[in-house]
């Protein structure tokens, strides 16, 4: 059997498989030296058999690598990986999960085309569309994402996009991404998801309807805190767009953090499953206590948008918020004292993490922006780790004992 058809073979056996096969083995594709772990291809260019050939490869008439900026095998074999577990047709790696919604927006959109965009995303987010893309010429209605109406009563004539992160950072708000992908097709528009809170591990946004799926690698994908990464995943036409956008401007991937990201992939429905777990658990136990006055999580029965949880995701993530009781002097007090969580703003790492997001994810946003994103300045947010959670709920008891 030659090495074509064995490949051939395998390829044929990976399309049949399941998503915690895939995060181990699709897109990997062993050299001459039979590597058993995927190798780093650390190198800059490549090349060329002859001037003919390398003219061929740049005009993009011969497959093969042409330079590490939009072809390398470690980054490739990322793209195809994370493609191959969110169900769609092609990905593309970018330098960050900023970078990823940045690369869509730019490949695909023009002077005068309009987003539609949930007004519970990322801080930054709402700064690139704003501020960025806003004086290119492309503007951005903010409205509720769990208001169905408020979407479609958005949608104008030069609207192209809608905008969506779900559960949404740092609330937990879910949105119906099917009742959203009808819109889109009626509209004329492209439906994007940010899936970082729940990856495909727990969420398919495709297989709902999405067009296009955006994730920060940096948090679940990656898992432990080590690499900035990014990836937008959809169908070949749009992504091969978004891997133009990549190849002139350049926001790119490094072949190292491809590989990390490759090695948090292989744990990632095992890590997403006890991350679940383990933030069930704490939002539960916080519910109870009497210097918290809300708490944020689709798992729990309180929330708004539980069933639909239910629906379209097989867990709740990782990631939950609450109100103490006070103001931001109270929340800093609470932070302060704990002892064993992580203050950073970075999350989907093995250490739970905690953050203030009205100073810090949320900070560059005007106050009127906080308060109809729901900003409060007595809202914490906890990226829940992998931890003991008997030693989780002690450390949030220090924080409560300060209040």
């Amino acid at each position: 059997m030659t090495e074509q058809e064995y490949q051939q073979q395998r390829l044929a056996v990976l399309a049949e498989a399941e998503l915690d096969t895939l995060a181990v083995r699709a897109g990997q594709r062993r050299g001459p030296e039979g590597e058993h772990s995927e190798p780093i291809f650390t190198t800059s260019s490549y090349v060329f058999g002859s001037a003919a050939q390398a003219a061929a490869r740049f005009a993009g008439d011969e497959p093969g690598n042409v330079y590490s900026r939009y072809t390398n095998p470690t980054v490739r074999t990322f793209e195809e990986r994370i493609a191959a577990l969110e169900g769609a047709e092609m990905g593309v790696a970018t330098a960050s999960g900023m970078a990823a919604i940045l690369s869509t927006c730019m490949a695909l959109l023009k002077r005068g085309d309009h987003i539609v965009c949930s007004r519970s995303v990322f801080g930054t987010t709402t700064v690139l569309l704003n501020k960025y893309l806003g004086k290119l010429g492309v503007s951005t209605t903010f409205v509720a994402p769990t208001d169905i109406e408020a979407w479609r009563a958005a949608v104008q004539p030069q609207t192209k996009m809608l905008l969506l992160e779900t559960p949404s950072n740092p609330l937990a708000e879910i949105v119906d991404i099917t009742a959203l992908a009808e819109l889109a097709k009626t509209s004329g528009s492209w439906l994007v998801v940010d899936n970082c809170f729940c990856t495909p591990a727990l969420q398919k946004p495709l297989a709902l309807g999405a067009d296009i799926v955006v994730h920060s690698a940096t948090k679940f994908l990656d898992g432990q805190g080590r690499c900035v990464g990014g990836a937008v995943v959809g169908r070949r036409a749009e992504m091969n767009e978004v891997l133009g956008f990549i190849r002139s401007c350049g926001p790119s991937m490094s072949p190292f953090n491809a590989w990390v990201f490759l090695k948090g992939l292989e744990t990632l429905r095992l890590r997403m499953n006890a991350h679940s777990s383990n933030a069930l658990a704490l939002a539960t136990w916080l519910e109870a206590q009497p210097g918290v006055e809300r708490v944020f999580y689709s798992g729990l029965e309180s929330h708004p948008q539980h069933a639909l949880a239910k629906a379209q995701q097989s867990a709740f993530g990782g990631v939950l918020a609450f109100k103490v009781k006070g103001d931001k002097a109270a929340a800093w007090r609470f932070i302060d004292a704990t002892r064993l969580v992580s203050i950073t703003a970075n999350l989907g790492d093995a250490k739970t993490t905690i953050v203030h997001p009205a100073t810090t994810t949320h900070g560059r946003l005007t106050q009127e922006e906080r308060d109809q994103a729901g900003i409060s300045d007595n809202l914490i947010r906890v990226a829940v780790g992998l931890e003991d959670i008997a030693d989780l709920q002690k450390d949030m008891q220090r924080g409560l004992d300060a209040l």
